[in-house]
């Protein structure tokens, strides 16, 4: 072969090494599964009041409204819709994000529910993308020059054209995956080839310098279609998104988070559990092992929410940052995701709850709150005030309003709140298959019916968590009266006391203690209509702020609690006597405490909608035993 010019050899030389890094690929399958969203049916529950309120705004808002950007952008026929506002205005620089969210929501929603509304919607609107990207060959409610201009580093607008279509694809992979639709493939695999097109074309030095701007999870749903497709593709292009000047302080166990966005970053660290599981490469794992692991234990306040200001602040510096614009919903929706890929990935955890105990936490305390029960549409907030005082639905406005709207917020965690509220089921229960036997892992105390169909029986939790300390599991066999030999593992939480116990039939299970911190092992020959019997007992426990423990959050069992401040202003963190706490009520999560020398009245965190309320205390002397 001859070559023209040293740019040919150079050219040669990296398509080898590309061939190579694919022949070294090695998937990695995690053990543990989840079930299908069809599988778990949510029972009357708090969290079926979130769903409801969400489903009935799927099934409200305009979609040829929601279309307006793409085929603005695209010079297709507005049809005559009005633009929306806020986020989606059509000179916003995160505009068309939400509507890779809605996909996503719509999706969840007929999975799991079987609505057909929700399922016409997301297959009309992606009918619709399709005419819009034919019209000039890619999708996108911006134009092709702000891509120019974020590649060049010339974006001076704030557009993040990257990071909406970043949702955009998530959602049309929804849609092809749960629905099955051809055309969201379509579209999908044909907006992946114009990313690889234009991302080909850059050096690395230039790809890296891109990766400056917010571009959401892009190596996240870009390995997801290479998981779809088998295709290498796709892997090397999310491969092309690995943002090296995040990565690599992680890879190495640094934590150097302080003054980034924060959920500018948690995105790429779902994405580099997905590159584990498509390469096998442990540097990927331990990127997202050490990113959860200094963001849970060194950036994360008592409710499960992370950041100030949107951004991480130095480790353990809690105290000092409890203000009107912490704990950014998107954030904690991510780390969700984020812990659930790791756990069902990293071998690593054992048989250790502290991942699930985390996601228990972050979705009681901040995800189910952050809804607000007023609303029939189920507006959220974007950030979760901590400050002294704080109040749901009042602080920094975004978008006109401290609660979202129906046509004028869409912010980033609007978007993210949809999908959250539409997918409450999806870890409740996994499955592992053992040499043994199947297993079972119960992860969530959450009213529910699960068909496992595979083991013929249906499992029925009923519970009144968290309020009460004892959830049972029913077992039904559609096969006569054995229900099968398969192992139950049931989450026994590190809050809990070494009084836990398991009991099958009203009979304490024998010669197995349940150990707070791990998984609860209970394998078995079941007959149709066995009951398990879970008693976590729940005490009252401080939670010090990590850089200052007399600074503390309490909470009894998962829920944190808050005082109940009415309409009083605070301007300081109230002093609290520990030995004046006392229960309120024996059938209610309420305590009497007495702050300021005036009483209180703490009650969870996630019912603090209506009043002024404060979760951190300045604490002295001890709880009463």
């Amino acid at each position: 072969m001859a070559f023209t010019n040293f740019q040919d050899v150079i050219r040669l030389i990296a398509v080898s090494l590309i061939l190579l890094s694919q022949l070294a690929v090695s998937q990695v399958t995690p053990s543990i599964r989840p079930f299908p969203l069809n599988r778990v049916r949510l029972t009357n529950s708090r969290w079926t009041d979130n769903q409801a309120r969400t489903v009935t705004y799927l099934k409200f808002i305009d979609v040829e409204r929601l279309l307006y950007n793409f085929r603005a952008n695209h010079g297709v026929s507005t049809k005559g819709a009005a633009a929306l506002g806020g986020w989606d205005a059509p000179n916003f620089p995160f505009r068309t994000h939400m509507q890779g969210h809605f996909l996503t929501a719509w999706a969840y929603c007929y999975a799991s529910l079987g609505d057909t509304t929700c399922r016409d919607r997301a297959l009309y609107f992606v009918a619709e993308l399709a005419k819009c990207q034919a019209s000039n060959g890619y999708l996108s409610g911006f134009p092709e020059s702000d891509f120019d201009l974020v590649e060049a580093r010339k974006l001076t607008n704030g557009n993040v054209p990257y990071y909406a279509v970043h949702k955009t694809m998530a959602g049309l992979l929804d849609v092809w995956q749960l629905f099955d639709d051809n055309t969201a493939r379509d579209v999908l695999l044909k907006l992946a080839g114009w990313v690889d097109n234009r991302t080909s074309k850059l050096s690395s030095a230039q790809m890296q310098a891109m990766l400056g701007t917010e571009f959401g999870g892009m190596n996240d749903v870009l390995a997801d279609i290479y998981h779809q497709t088998g295709d290498k593709r796709w892997l090397t292009v999310a491969q092309r998104f690995d943002h090296a000047s995040v990565f690599d302080p992680l890879a190495s166990n640094q934590d150097r988070l302080d003054g980034l966005h924060a959920n500018t970053q948690v995105p790429k660290w779902i994405g580099a559990v997905k590159e584990y599981t498509s390469t096998g490469a442990s540097k990927y794992l331990a990127i997202a092992r050490n990113a959860w692991n200094f963001t849970v234990n060194a950036h994360t306040y008592a409710i499960g929410g992370n950041s100030q200001a949107e951004h991480f602040r130095a480790p353990n510096k809690i105290s000092g940052y409890l203000s009107k614009d912490t704990a950014e919903g998107c954030n904690t929706y991510n780390m969700l995701k984020l812990t659930r890929e790791l756990w069902m990935t990293d071998s690593s955890v054992g048989d250790k709850t502290h991942h699930f105990d985390f996601y228990e936490r972050a979705l009681i305390n901040h995800m189910l709150g952050q809804q607000n029960p007023q609303d029939k549409h189920g507006h959220i907030t974007y950030f979760t005030s901590l400050n002294p005082g704080g109040r749901r639905g009042v602080g920094p406005a975004w978008g006109g309003g401290t609660w979202s709207t129906d046509h004028n917020s869409f912010w980033c965690c609007q978007g993210t709140g949809i999908e959250t509220n539409t997918k409450l089921m999806d870890s409740v229960y996994f499955t592992k298959d053992e040499p043994s036997s199947k297993v079972l892992y119960v992860n969530l105390f959450t009213p529910s019916v699960l068909n496992w169909a595979e083991q013929s029986v249906t499992i029925t939790q009923t519970t009144g968590f968290p309020v009460e300390d004892t959830t049972t599991l029913l077992i039904n066999s559609t096969r006569g009266d054995s229900a099968g030999n398969w192992a139950l593992r049931i989450r026994i939480p590190s809050w809990t006391s070494p009084e836990a116990e398991v009991r099958v039939n009203g009979e304490k299970v024998a010669g197995l203690a349940a150990v707070p911190g791990t998984y609860f092992p209970l394998q078995r020959d079941w007959k149709n209509g066995d009951r398990v019997t879970v008693r976590l007992p729940m005490f009252l426990r401080a939670v010090p702020a990590n850089d200052n423990p007399s600074i503390a959050a309490f909470a009894y069992g998962p829920a944190v609690l808050a005082g109940n401040y009415g309409d009083t202003v605070l301007s300081a963190v109230p002093k609290l006597a520990l030995d004046t706490v006392r229960r309120a009520s024996g059938d209610k999560i309420e305590f009497e405490v007495t702050a300021d020398s005036k009483s209180v009245r703490l009650q969870p965190f996630y019912d603090a909608h209506g009043h002024n309320y404060n979760v951190y205390w300045a604490t002295s002397g001890r709880l009463p035993a």
